[in-house]
């Protein structure tokens, strides 16, 4: 378990490990257990990162983000809980930037490094037994060979790497929405041809990267898009660890707790795939718990259709998570910010379900992609009847609804960052605190 040092505020903390399955680490869940109770904590704030590779990372995130709640709540009785689970990012992304480094212009972006050995380090502590894969990919995308079947044996090996097996855990929790009961979780990045795919990921990253539309005269680097196709598959597996460590994972521990301590109020709060998560939750929790009280998800990056009972492009297709907001006691927050980037870009391409064979010009993939495959952290829940939306500054003066899905436009602070991800990491912000402690009620 992490603890800050003395000097810290954010006390008590407590940390839970989850395996890739979902199973948590015994002797930091029976701490939790039995010191809840005995430091009298009214109110559980419980928040699971995105894309940290390690533990310290991760703790670091909430240190930084649980920083000023004591000061915004100093009557509460609030304990912090930091969910650790097997996740990785790639070493050229940024971490959540700190408040000071937002400041001043976002920088440029550097050139792509083959794969960088941090990446690559990364990447055999996520997938363990996959070294011989691994090596393969590092050694084309070091010697990008020209010819168009390299890219297709690229991507071959890039879905050995990520896929997990039929009879795992894990191959049960990638779908966003379902269609008469069938999940819909064939994305075309594995389906369609591997160049094609590698030549679109190039081409917008381009366009992220030269926003004043030069890129539309220049010939992308496909092998940029091979670096693109291996991270959106990285997410993809990502994608899948998230639901299963949520439902199989979070949610039963958010009964077992309810169970031993009915008076605590639980807040759940995601990052990225760490808002699937949390989502996720949700359906794992046993029938009957209402401890529940709020749920805030930060650039949520999974479908923003996931809660919807039927989708507007198709009536007899609905949402993974259909009604599970209604298990909350409370409502389900979800901020989003139009420069998020990895969202409002990369997300819908690497989302792109099979047969659903689109451009990649910025109308395309706004208007057309967007509107299919887009994720909750760019525009908010979609298509969920009842559903609110309010500017930032306008959900901190009023009284957010008692329940139901709640939109918030965060981009007047979730706004820096550099392609491709944008502004996804940008979430450091004592506004966005504040948020969590309105929806949960807690003062």
């Amino acid at each position: 378990m992490g603890r800050p040092g003395r000097e810290n505020p954010v006390t008590p903390y407590w940390e839970l490990t989850f395996d890739a399955d979902g199973d948590v680490d015994g002797q930091g869940w029976d701490r939790l257990l039995a010191e809840v109770i005995d430091r009298g904590v009214n109110d559980l704030i419980v928040f699971a990162h995105g894309w940290n590779n390690d533990s310290s990372g991760a703790t670091s995130l909430y240190r930084r983000f649980f920083e000023p709640i004591p000061q915004l709540a100093q009557q509460a009785r609030i304990g912090y809980v930091g969910v650790i689970w097997p996740s990785m990012r790639f070493s050229d992304e940024p971490t959540p930037p700190s408040p000071t480094l937002l400041r001043g212009p976002t920088a440029k972006s550097t050139p792509r490094p083959a794969l960088a050995k941090d990446t690559r380090h990364a990447l055999l502590e996520t997938f363990p037994g996959r070294a011989t894969v691994i090596d393969q990919i590092t050694r084309m995308l070091d010697q990008q060979p020209p010819e168009e079947a390299a890219l297709e044996e690229f991507g071959r090996l890039v879905r050995l790497l990520v896929q997990a097996a039929p009879s795992g855990p894990q191959a049960l929790f990638a779908a966003d929405t379902i269609a008469e009961g069938v999940p819909q979780d064939e994305p075309e990045i594995f389906a369609g041809s591997a160049a094609a795919v590698c030549e679109e990921f190039a081409q917008a990253l381009a366009l992220l990267e030269s926003p004043d539309g030069a890129a539309a005269f220049a010939i992308p680097n496909p092998w940029d898009g091979a670096h693109e196709l291996l991270r959106q598959g990285t997410y993809f597996a990502m994608k899948q660890r998230a639901g299963t460590v949520g439902e199989r994972g979070l949610g039963p521990v958010i009964g077992q707790l309810a169970t031993a301590a009915p008076g605590v109020r639980v807040h759940l709060v995601g990052h990225s795939f760490g808002g699937r998560l949390v989502s996720f939750a949700l359906r794992g929790l046993p029938q009957g718990v209402r401890t529940v009280k709020s749920v805030t998800l930060l650039q949520g990056a999974f479908s923003h259709y996931a809660f919807a009972s039927r989708l507007p492009h198709d009536p007899r297709a609905g949402g993974v998570l259909q009604g599970q907001q209604n298990r909350i006691d409370g409502p389900l927050l979800c901020c989003y910010s139009h420069f998020d980037s990895a969202l409002g870009t990369m997300y819908p391409l690497a989302s792109r379900i099979v047969g659903d064979a689109r451009g990649v010009s910025a109308f395309d993939i706004d208007q057309t992609l967007g509107a299919k495959s887009g994720a909750m952290g760019h525009d908010g829940v979609q298509a969920v009847p009842g559903t609110k939306t309010f500017k930032l500054v306008d959900a901190l003066k009023t009284k957010l609804p008692m329940s139901g899905c709640v939109n918030v436009d965060a981009a007047a602070v979730v706004k820096r960052g550099e392609p491709p991800a944008g502004a996804h990491s940008d979430i450091m912000h004592p506004e966005l605190a504040r948020l969590v402690l309105s929806a949960g009620r807690i003062r």
